[in-house]
């Protein structure tokens, strides 16, 4: 007798249309933090204010990111990735209008805050719809090309903010922030199939949400990972809104070699990434995070003797940032893995939580800088204060090694591909981290596996 077919579900997309929708939608968080950053200064006689205040355009930019992050993956979850993400990028295009037509402070802070809450959904969603379709190899490729396009981006965009500022003017770069964001509506509202098969409704019903995130943030070990996190890239972010002014005023760069200069801090999380990746095959993440804070203790101390060296350059501003930014990469694998490690039934949640505190981090140290009148002066205050909270955070909250024989679930890639860089301020590294402590815990797994024995319950080794 035949055997029924067997009903294979086949990709809603190819694997070229996902890559390329996917890169086209990620990009959009980075492009529109690190194309921005260099008109800082610029914009503060534009709109006859204080650097304080513009400041506050990178912190509202933040607090959207932040809260919208939470909603975003629930949503897409319950109602389907193609109306949430449609929904988003409506709301980034509006603010990338009202930021570029603003005509006063207060309407750049309104269309920042709208850029924040769209460009949200661009990283969720497009981990979202590779997931959806595509497992092993043919993720990892597509996942891969995603990551290029952030180790791009971040590199390249505050260079190309800095050409258009120099040639056409601040509006410009919201004019491109619209077009782009433009486009990305377009190609998502005609070019992308709706890929969640599965959508639950009861995944964006309030109890439930509350319930995993009360849960988290009650667990000593979330905790002491997600600070330490939030520390340490929050301090890079509360850089975002800082180093333009440092740079630029009072260094003396122009908007295009600033762009260059940030290279120092893309190209050493990369190095750090890099060697993180290598490790991890052979030590346990855990054992890199001391090294890592090490680097950003001495990247913060480095900010706080900067002044006694006179007046800031290059290198008293950028080599701090460089170091902080390679702790960064080593202390990120352990610290991510750790948090997501002990909830594998709300790993959703612990994820975006934990992108939430790196957000956050960033949130309260740009407004934190806020109330400083000279921004170099905030920067040799705050970053060696978040060095010194997150080696606190690590000492204070330290948690019980687990008993042997019940080790913690190793999180699994997909749910660290969300949670490392949530912002994809510092670009290029994610992959390598994510694929290095997968094939880790796939070793971990199978050498846990029990073989076959003999008869008196000895194992039989494997023949080589």
């Amino acid at each position: 007798m035949s055997r029924p077919p067997v009903q294979t579900d086949a990709p809603a997309m190819t694997e070229t249309r996902t890559a390329v929708i996917g890169t086209l939608i990620v990009t959009l968080g980075p492009l529109s933090l690190a194309l921005y950053t260099p008109a800082l200064p610029m914009l503060v006689e534009a709109f006859q204010t204080t650097p304080a205040a513009l400041k506050l355009t990178l912190s509202v930019y933040f607090f959207g990111f932040a809260f919208s992050q939470l909603a975003c993956g629930p949503l897409s979850d319950a109602y389907g990735r193609r109306p949430v993400a449609l929904g988003f990028f409506v709301t980034y295009v509006l603010g990338s209008v009202v930021a570029s037509l603003s005509g006063s402070i207060e309407w750049l802070l309104v269309g920042r805050a709208l850029q924040g809450i769209g460009a949200a959904a661009g990283i969720a969603i497009s981990r979202a719809i590779v997931r959806d379709q595509f497992t092993g190899q043919r993720s990892a490729r597509i996942l891969n090309l995603i990551g290029l396009m952030l180790a791009v981006v971040p590199a390249v965009a505050p260079t190309l903010g800095g050409v258009i500022l120099g040639t056409v003017g601040w509006h410009a770069i919201f004019v491109v922030m619209t077009l782009y964001g433009l486009a990305v509506l377009t190609v998502f509202a005609l070019g992308t199939a709706e890929t969640n098969r599965t959508r639950d409704r009861s995944a964006a019903r309030p109890g439930p949400v509350i319930r995993n995130y009360r849960t988290l943030l009650t667990d000593r070990r979330f905790m002491r990972a997600g600070l330490v996190l939030g520390t340490t890239l929050g301090g890079l972010y509360t850089m975002a809104a800082l180093l333009p002014f440092v740079m630029i005023e009072r260094v003396g760069l122009s908007p295009t070699v600033f762009g260059f200069a940030m290279l120092l801090q893309t190209g050493s999380y990369t190095l750090g990434a890099t060697l993180a990746g290598r490790l991890l095959r052979r030590v346990d993440a855990m054992r890199l995070i001391p090294y890592g804070l090490a680097c950003v203790a001495v990247g913060g101390l480095g900010y706080a003797l900067a002044p006694l060296t006179g007046e800031p350059t290059v290198a008293s501003v950028m080599g701090p940032t460089a170091i902080w930014a390679f702790g960064i990469a080593l202390v990120m694998p352990g610290a991510t893995s750790d948090a997501l490690a002990g909830f594998p039934r709300m790993a959703g949640a612990a994820s975006a939580l934990i992108g939430f505190m790196q957000i956050g981090g960033g949130l309260a140290g740009t407004a934190v800088a806020a109330l400083f009148a000279d921004p170099y002066t905030a920067t040799t205050a705050i970053m060696p204060g978040l060095a010194a909270l997150s080696l606190l955070s690590y000492a204070l909250l330290r948690v019980p090694a687990p008993r042997r024989g019940h080790p913690a679930k190793p999180a699994r890639p997909e749910d660290l591909e969300v949670a490392v860089d949530p912002a994809a301020l510092v670009g290029a590294g994610g992959e390598e981290i994510e694929e290095a402590l997968h094939q880790r815990a796939t070793r971990r797994r199978a050498e846990l596996k029990p073989g076959p024995r003999t008869r008196d319950g000895q194992s039989i080794p494997k023949s080589k």
